[in-house]
């Protein structure tokens, strides 16, 4: 009988272990499988490759121009036109031009970035810190704690962000500190939203059960069980309100009460070409085409992470 089962598996070309072998040896891995979602999305190679284009010419920006952005100034150099004009006015030195007081325009271009740069990443810090403690408290604990920590945020989002900042700079005094400090204590309003949203669906599971009946302290919950497990949302919001403090700050330079000049920040440089802007309109294209590449690649890498970290959108 042993021997015609045998025969007969052997005519039917059968191996009941190979194939599961199999399965499991062409199944890949999960960190493969991120990979492929992130190398195949377009969101976070566009973005990605932009912003850290923009970050390695931030870092590098005295090696990239011979030039010094605040004291290289020579007024008989003064509104030399970029190098797709095709003037004889046109200077090699200079490939995107000079401003109003004769300084390079590439060299304050590139230093600009890192003034954009640092506000954004230190505001959003400053405000993810806030909004995110305040949020995973709200939500862990609900309440009592839930209901002031709504209050606060119903308080914040009554105050018009901009006409506050105004508000506090003219009073306090502008400086490039005071500046990260007034955005990153301004706009935490959304990082506090969604993490108390986040942590109140986490909290129900049972993996936070079971840490709670093991006796793990609170501290320890929030930590290793909580964070976790919302850091993708927290990832999001971080580049959001990155993308949102640069802005801001933008607008802010540009009425006159963000970074005091003669600073290269890109708002302050569109402000201080608004005069010229029917006459030498690249003056105000040049830093504006860079704000609004930095803008994007922050976004579109926002919401590519948000498609590949989302379960209901992984393959």
């Amino acid at each position: 009988m042993a021997r015609q089962d045998s025969q007969s598996i052997a005519r039917s070309g059968a191996v009941p272990s190979a194939a599961p072998a199999a399965e499991k040896i062409l199944e890949p891995s999960p960190a493969s499988q991120m990979r492929r979602r992130i190398f195949g999305h377009y969101g976070i190679m566009i973005g990605g490759t932009v912003l850290a284009a923009i970050f390695l010419i931030a870092i590098f920006a005295p090696l990239l121009t011979p030039f010094d952005p605040i004291l290289d100034q020579d007024l008989a150099q003064k509104l030399k036109p970029p190098f797709w004009h095709d003037s004889p006015k046109y200077d090699p030195a200079h490939p995107l031009g000079t401003d109003l007081q004769g300084r390079d325009y590439l060299t304050r271009l590139v230093h600009g970035a890192q003034i954009s740069l640092l506000i954004g990443f230190s505001a959003m810090l400053i405000s993810g810190v806030i909004g995110t403690a305040l949020g995973v408290a709200a939500g862990y604990f609900g309440g009592r704690v839930d209901m002031v920590v709504n209050f606060i945020i119903t308080t914040r989002l009554s105050m018009p962000v901009v006409l506050v900042a105004l508000a506090v700079v003219s009073l306090i005094g502008s400086s490039l500190w005071i500046v990260i400090w007034v955005l990153g204590l301004l706009i935490w309003d959304r990082f506090a939203v969604v993490m108390r949203s986040t942590t109140m669906q986490v909290r129900n599971l049972d993996y936070v059960a079971a840490a709670q009946a093991c006796g793990c302290s609170t501290l320890r919950i929030i930590m290793t069980e909580i964070m976790p497990n919302v850091v993708n949302h927290l990832i999001v919001v971080a580049t959001l309100e990155m993308a949102h403090a640069i802005l801001l700050e933008a607008a802010l330079s540009f009425l006159g009460l963000g970074v005091q000049p003669p600073a290269p920040s890109w708002g302050l440089m569109i402000s201080e070409a608004k005069g010229m802007m029917f006459f030498d309109p690249w003056l105000i294209g040049v830093p504006g085409a860079a704000l609004f590449a930095l803008i994007l690649a922050i976004n579109l890498l926002g919401d590519g992470v948000r498609d590949v970290t989302a379960p209901e959108n992984r393959n």
